[in-house]
């Protein structure tokens, strides 16, 4: 049976599959009325869940909540700018693993160079957010289509194929929030297709194991760990930096940059956080199939 997910602060109730998703959107939509978009713009981010401005810009809880939402933007910034950038290469195809309620098919900035965009998902999500969308008002473009898959059972290569992506051309792959939820076996299984596919990239998040933090930052942690277990999505595989690099290695990939909370001030030209280098990190990495790339990527 779904879990409910609420809306944060609990002003808005939905019957959304998935609690984690439901609150990322919140987040989301949160950043556009709290600090304007300002380090990610997204268009549609209020109108997905349910347009109530008022509602959004409640004050957060703590300084943690604003951190964490922060951070969320920061890892769609990121997808959007390398997005950007692999289209200027000639990429015209882009796929969301683990779409939950993202809204790039739906807003797809680069439609009118040919770009197609194919959204992954679990089928019961799939067919609720869909659902979803009709009765938020908002439009499905022709570049959209919507891939239904279970990573741990069904054949990724397959059910893309079968929704017309071409596995002999590039693409680029967003998977924001997913590698945490998923076993080694099915983030392997996916790192493995991911680079099969020609010049691919792929921008992804994962988090060092609970047991490498310390002091608040472990209760946090633990906090975080029993919420997302209630909510029946529970984290399955978190990383140590070394040993995600070894799995990317041996899944195919020749180049991959962490960008940690130092990588993330100096990919944005902020000030490097005084913390940098005490204690673990949730980083977003961006992993590419073919040509090494030198330096920081900017």
């Amino acid at each position: 049976m779904p879990h409910t997910a609420r809306g944060w602060k609990g002003d808005v109730t939905m019957d959304c599959p998935s609690v984690t998703a439901w609150r990322v959107a919140r987040h989301r939509a949160r950043h556009q009325v709290l600090e304007k978009g300002a380090v990610f713009a997204d268009p549609l981010a209020i109108a997905m869940v349910g347009g109530d401005e008022a509602a959004l810009a409640a004050p957060d809880g703590t300084p943690a909540e604003r951190h964490f939402r922060l951070f969320l933007a920061i890892r769609s910034r990121i997808v959007q700018d390398m997005l950007a950038r692999a289209v200027q290469r000639g990429m015209r195809q882009a796929v969301v693993l683990g779409a939950g309620l993202d809204t790039l098919g739906l807003r797809n900035p680069h439609a009118a160079c040919g770009v197609r965009v194919f959204e992954v998902d679990r089928p019961a999500m799939q067919d609720w957010k869909r659902g979803h969308i009709a009765r938020a008002g908002l439009a499905v473009p022709d570049s959209l289509a919507f891939v239904p898959v279970d990573f741990e059972r069904d054949s990724l290569l397959a059910c893309l194929t079968h929704a017309g992506f071409d596995v002999g051309m590039p693409a680029f792959f967003s998977w924001l929030g997913v590698v945490p939820y998923l076993t080694r076996v099915g983030i392997e299984n996916t790192l493995r297709f991911v680079a099969r596919v020609p010049q691919a990239e792929i921008v992804f998040d994962y988090g060092e194991p609970v047991e490498n933090y310390t002091g608040a930052h472990a209760l946090r942690m633990a906090e975080r760990a029993r919420f997302v277990a209630l909510a029946g999505e529970p984290w399955l595989s978190r990383f140590n930096p070394t040993d995600l690099h070894a799995m990317l290695r041996d899944t195919g990939f020749a180049t991959f940059t962490d960008y940690d909370r130092a990588g993330i001030a100096a990919y944005f030209g902020w000030p490097v956080p005084a913390a940098t280098g005490a204690g673990p990190h949730v980083v977003v990495a961006h992993a590419r199939q073919g040509c090494a790339v030198a330096g920081p990527e900017r």
